[in-house]
């Protein structure tokens, strides 16, 4: 069997996926399907529709489209048994039940933006780099029964820079992982492939880090962690969905996403180097023209780009340009 003969479905969502979707169709493949989220209601009364990247791009390539609700709906069902694919691949889509990861003959292999068995979950990519990693990777891997768990195929590594922010991370990874994708297909095509369950691969002492699906309420800034736990914290959530933080600004409070910051050394406000840092954390400190610093537990971070809560997204400078800061503002 050749690439050309090998029916192929893909499942896929966000941006993401798209890379990945659109290395098989250039590089000759035969994706037979694709299947992606139902479109979702936009605007004030919700009377228009938003499609998801992956459904622009398979509609744009003449490629038949699913949408189901329900996977498990006896209808999508029996589509997708219709399709007769052999393989089927997911990038960034939801849990599969048994019904349809098990369908085609060949399997159904999952590209996840990790270096599994670490880093099992939703958001993967964004906790990488809030946990300070200074390495991570893609990985394909066959489904089964418990998320993220299958028998590794293949895996890609690349640097975390400590300048890196995840928006940055992610569109590196979304490009070697489409090339992942297709050298993976080749291997099941050619008969090469070579898999490893994960077990395996963890060593005596690892400890496993989840990647659980993130909210709101997981993207506060605590002050009272360590600069450097707080400036990953912050590039681990840029530019989406950002962290955030409430400003108390003489009584009034609003709040802040943090889009970028700096760390400095760790100084007490009147310069002198110390060890015995002793200041409260979320204090604000500015010369109200170029630059804010907010205390940490362990020293100062300086804040170089934000968003005020019903504004655009600006340089700090910027922003104290328009916004009065009162002597007590602080963070908290």
């Amino acid at each position: 069997m050749n690439k050309q003969e090998l029916r192929i479905v893909f499942m896929g969502t966000p941006e993401f996926a798209v890379e990945s979707l659109k290395a098989l169709v250039e590089g000759g493949y035969n994706v037979v399907g694709v299947i992606t989220m139902p479109d979702k209601p936009m605007g004030r009364h919700g009377s228009q529709l938003s499609q998801s990247p992956v459904k622009a791009y398979a509609v744009e390539q003449g490629l038949k489209v699913l949408q189901p609700v329900k996977l498990k709906d006896p209808e999508f069902i029996q589509e997708l048994e219709s399709l007769e694919a052999d393989l089927q691949i997911v990038v960034a889509f939801r849990m599969l039940p048994e019904v349809v990861w098990a369908m085609p003959h060949l399997g159904t292999f999952n590209l996840h933006a990790s270096l599994l068995p670490q880093y099992r979950g939703a958001a993967p990519i964004n906790w990488a780099v809030i946990n300070g990693e200074t390495q991570t990777g893609v990985t394909t891997f066959f489904l089964q029964h418990e998320i993220d768990t299958g028998e590794v195929i293949k895996q890609v590594r690349i640097p975390i820079a400590d300048t890196d922010d995840v928006g940055i991370v992610h569109d590196r990874l979304m490009e070697i992982g489409a090339k992942l994708v297709t050298e993976t297909v080749d291997k099941i095509i050619d008969g090469t492939l070579r898999t490893v369950e994960q077990d395996l691969m963890i060593g005596e002492g690892d400890v496993l880090k989840p990647a659980p699906k993130i909210f709101r309420e997981t993207c506060q800034i605590n002050w009272n962690q360590p600069q450097k736990r707080i400036y990953d914290f912050i590039r681990g959530l840029s530019p989406y969905p950002a962290a955030w933080t409430t400003l108390d600004n003489g009584g009034k409070q609003t709040d802040i996403k943090i889009y970028q910051s700096a760390k400095t050394k760790t100084f007490n406000p009147d310069e002198t180097p110390t060890d015995d840092w002793n200041i409260e954390p979320g204090i604000i400190q500015t010369d109200g023209k170029s630059f804010l610093r907010v205390s940490t537990a362990d020293g100062w971070l300086n804040i170089l780009t934000l968003q005020q809560s019903g504004k655009k997204r600006m340089p700090i400078a910027d922003f104290l340009r328009g916004f009065k800061l009162a002597d007590n503002a602080r963070f908290f």
